[in-house]
């Protein structure tokens, strides 16, 4: 039977959007350093790579065909770009898997990216047919994240207390180096406006980390912040993912292949679930799609040696992990995207990378990657670490 490997793993920093290093640097850019260094990575000829499946969501275009190309892959290695909102990295992975197991490819690359700061084109118009079927399917997420909070008792204070953590952790791992075999260094050029003038300039700049982390954040600074849509809700800036850009890269290959060429894999990846939900509390999905995979391999939540749920928000990841009892020592260990920011096609395949590294650090054999995805989705991916 055929399977699918992860023998290498590579991203950028996350930047801050419109105010980071990455604030010229459009999406096709920014893969195409993770895939260049993905790639070398696992010491592959370029050529040897047959397709590219890419998650983007703030970007026009295929993405992941232009990314190759800058990536130094020749022109018979193809590319795919899929949207499905902040799932899209992981999909990404699930389906240059499937490629894997099922249509015989042996080597792909899985990835994501998004820069808010460089969005592209999109919209397409909306049917008012669905606007009268489901009036929520259009809410912001932000005000998913409040009816979440009200309507599960997700307490503000719980919520901060959880930012904090989150805040915390991936501190400590900063200082740790936990993060330093991930990051790649891109050079770049940033842009500044001058706040009297409003004059634009363009320096020199370089991402070699994760520059949206606050380590000074307390609980006294995060319960200053007054509510996004006001003194009645619960979401703020300390307690929502933020806005950033960024990319990541991890090459999958079928596992005798990987075996023949002496390669160490990170991980396989075992399968992926989705499940659909309310609009209105899309933030609650993973607890319709995390059951849905364990269900399909047999396994439980007590199975499961590491977690990482994207913190789109406090309230609907705490509502998760505390909804399908994960014990909050082995969920999201690093912190999460509330302090390491969200790129939203990017994060699923960031999690992914970062999830088996962890994982072979603590010596964990199952990891469970999941998020809540837009217009009312959870997604959940299943790994085994190696």
């Amino acid at each position: 039977m055929r399977q699918a490997v992860i023998v290498s793993y590579a991203r950028t920093g996350l930047a801050k959007a419109g105010r980071g290093g990455f604030n010229n640097t459009p999406s096709m850019t920014m893969l195409g350093h993770a895939i260049e260094h993905a790639v070398q990575r696992a010491k592959l000829d370029p050529a040897e790579v047959e397709d590219v499946v890419a998650g983007c969501v703030a970007a026009s275009g295929n993405v992941a065909r232009a990314a190759a190309m800058l990536a130094g892959l020749p022109v018979t290695t193809s590319g795919m770009t899929l949207h499905r909102a902040c799932s899209s990295g992981l999909n990404a992975i699930a389906v240059a898997a499937h490629q894997i197991v099922e249509e015989g490819a042996d080597i792909m690359v899985g990835c994501g990216v998004d820069s808010i700061s460089f969005q592209g084109g999109g919209g397409g118009g909306r049917d008012p047919r669905l606007t009268e079927l489901l009036p929520a399917f259009w809410m912001p997420m932000i005000d998913t994240a409040d009816i979440v909070a009200r309507r599960y008792g997700v307490s503000r204070e719980y919520q901060d207390e959880y930012s904090l953590e989150s805040q915390r952790r991936m501190a400590a791992a900063q200082q740790a180096g936990k993060f330093q075999d991930e990051i790649i260094s891109v050079k770049t050029k940033m842009k500044l406006v001058d706040k009297l003038t409003k004059e634009e300039s363009l320096v020199d700049a370089v991402v070699d980390r994760d520059e949206c982390n606050r380590p000074d954040t307390t609980l006294a600074g995060l319960a200053k912040l007054a509510p996004v849509n006001g003194p009645d809700k619960f979401v703020t800036a300390g307690n929502a993912s933020q806005l950033s850009d960024g990319a990541a890269a991890l090459v999958l290959m079928e596992a005798r292949e990987a075996e023949r060429r002496g390669l160490q894999p990170l991980g396989a990846f075992k399968g992926w679930a989705v499940a659909g939900c309310q609009p209105d509390e899309m933030g609650i999905g993973p607890v319709f799609a995390v059951p849905r995979l364990l269900a399909r391999h047999g396994l439980k939540v007590s199975d499961i040696d590491l977690w990482e749920l994207n913190e789109a928000f406090a309230s609907q990841c705490l509502y998760c992990r505390d909804k399908l009892g994960i014990d909050p020592s082995i969920y999201n260990v690093n912190g999460g995207s509330i302090a390491i920011g969200h790129p939203f096609g990017m994060t699923g395949a960031r999690l992914s990378g970062h999830g088996l590294m962890e994982g072979r650090r603590r010596g964990a054999k199952h990891l469970v990657v999941s998020m809540c995805i837009g217009g009312g989705m959870g997604g959940a991916g299943l790994f085994e670490v190696y």
